[in-house]
């Protein structure tokens, strides 16, 4: 394993790349139509590629969380260790800010803003706690049965939840942060960003519980299926 600085450099860059697509991309979209199914359509193409190249070149190297809600679930199954997993989180949040002063950069914007935009509300809640239940079940689970298609798995299901969820998926309170200072199509404001984050964190949770149970049972029939075969 990489030691704990290439790691943490793993993290920063990974989400700093991350974040500069989510919000270069909505930056993009909204100078080329003033359609907003289109801008979303134009953001949500980039988002899912750029984790799909992330989590596959950085993945060796770091496991390419890039995300505090799935570094909390990975020390708490015990596959982190809590310093690192602190570590872990201040590298995904500084890389995180870093992407989207890069964004504005790239277009000639002001490099600090304050989002202006409204999301909050119990709906916007419920789509979090969902899109970021997916997330992990989905990372857990990829790991358990097919670990090599994690960056396709990931990419494929942030690619969907940005239309399935009303709060277009943030699932990531570092990506939330760094969005609240983009005062642009991807931002979110300020004063909105407790609800998102603890609804995130509460459905990684769930999903840990989930995972744990649920692909505890699949590995003990697995288990049992490969004993009836030698028996066999």
């Amino acid at each position: 394993m990489p030691d704990l600085s290439r790691r943490l450099a793993a993290e920063a860059l990974g989400t700093a790349m991350l974040v500069a697509t989510v919000v270069g991309s909505g930056i993009m979209a909204d100078r080329l139509t003033n359609d907003v199914a289109l801008s979303l359509l134009g953001n949500t193409i980039p988002t899912g590629a750029i984790l799909v190249v992330l989590i596959t070149i950085l993945g060796p190297i770091s496991g390419a969380h890039f995300n505090p809600a799935v570094t909390m679930v990975f020390a708490l199954r015990r596959k982190i260790e809590p310093k690192a997993a602190i570590f872990y989180i201040i590298a995904q949040i500084a890389g995180g800010i870093a992407g989207s002063f890069l964004a504005h950069a790239m277009f000639d914007l002001p490099i600090i803003e304050i989002s202006a935009t409204v999301r909050t509300g119990s709906g916007q809640w419920t789509a979090e706690a969902v899109a970021a239940f997916g997330l992990v079940f989905t990372i857990l689970a990829g790991i358990r049965f097919r670990p090599d298609a994690v960056p396709w798995l990931v990419g494929l299901y942030i690619t969907a939840a940005y239309w399935f969820t009303a709060s277009t998926s943030f699932a990531n309170p570092a990506v939330a942060i760094a969005r609240a200072l983009s005062n642009t199509f991807a931002g979110i404001r300020p004063i909105d960003l407790p609800g998102f984050i603890i609804a995130e964190l509460l459905g990684a949770l769930i999903a840990m519980v989930l995972a744990r149970w649920m692909l505890a049972e699949s590995s003990a029939k697995s288990e049992t299926l490969i004993k009836l075969k030698g028996a066999a």
